[in-house]
């Protein structure tokens, strides 16, 4: 059975990393969305949310698990008896900086790395984006699933529309 592991802060979760997930599902048996507490990036959501959202937005997803992990990413490939690591790329600046990270896990633990770009009219979304157009009252409805976009205003306590 073959196992990736698709690592992020996920805060919140995109349209554009749903795409990778579900493009992932053809690819692989089981895909495992690796949520990291990532507690020095300040995240809008607790990890506990964000792992609620996450699973809300794969549920139609059967082979998708949403896990919640902290400390060094190849520890938790360790537990998950995973080899196969995925990285999402919008840009060539992505790449340059995921390149010689995956060159260095695959030196270290032999963990290789896939990389899948979103969707063309997905690429350019970014959960930092997100954040900023939705804590200045801005709609995100076409970026994120609804149940993100409901709680994304309700974080920042804006009014639904």
């Amino acid at each position: 059975m073959s196992l990736v592991v698709y690592p992020g802060t996920f805060d919140p979760i995109t349209l554009g990393h749903a795409d990778i997930v579900r493009r992932a599902c053809g690819m692989f048996d089981r895909v495992i969305v690796a949520i990291a507490a990532s507690p020095g990036k300040k995240p809008a959501f607790t990890l506990q949310e964000r792992l609620e959202l996450a699973r809300e937005v794969l549920a139609d997803q059967p082979q998708v698990e949403v896990c919640g992990f902290e400390g060094l990413l190849v520890d938790f490939m360790q537990e998950q008896e995973a080899d196969v690591v995925l990285r999402g790329l919008r840009s060539g600046a992505d790449f340059d900086y995921e390149l010689p990270l995956a060159q260095l896990n695959r030196s270290l633990t032999g963990v290789d790395s896939v990389f899948l770009p979103p969707s063309p009219e997905l690429s350019f979304i970014a959960s930092s984006l997100v954040r900023e157009v939705a804590s200045l009252g801005g709609s995100v409805d076409h970026l994120v699933d609804p149940g993100v976009a409901a709680a994304l205003k309700k974080r920042f306590k804006l009014n639904p529309s």
